[in-house]
């Protein structure tokens, strides 16, 4: 699997979400499987967003559509600014059982 990281630096965080859900069906149409969403526990102006693909051509070709969004008015009057996108290969992950 391969997660394209993104951080960004918002204002509102209601108003952030609100521009990022309007984008659902482009994630559809671009094979993202899943998402999460974070924030530092101490800076609510700053969050990061992992996306994940089956292949790191489908998350190569998601930048192209990240950057063309970044352009628009909607992303500049809810994001102030953000770090170029990072592509993360999931190497390893452990959940331990519940008892």
């Amino acid at each position: 699997m391969i997660t394209l990281h993104i951080e960004n630096t918002i204002e509102d965080y209601a108003a952030w979400k609100g521009a990022f859900d309007r984008y659902e069906r482009a994630r559809q149409d671009h094979h993202v499987l899943a998402y999460r969403i974070s924030r530092p526990a101490d800076d609510p102006h700053r969050v990061f967003i992992d996306l994940d693909f089956d292949t790191r051509a489908d998350a190569t070709g998601f930048i192209g559509l990240l950057e063309k969004i970044w352009q628009t008015p909607q992303s500049h009057q809810v994001s102030a600014s953000h770090a170029p996108p990072e592509l993360r290969e999931l190497l390893e992950q452990h959940q331990p059982a519940r008892i």
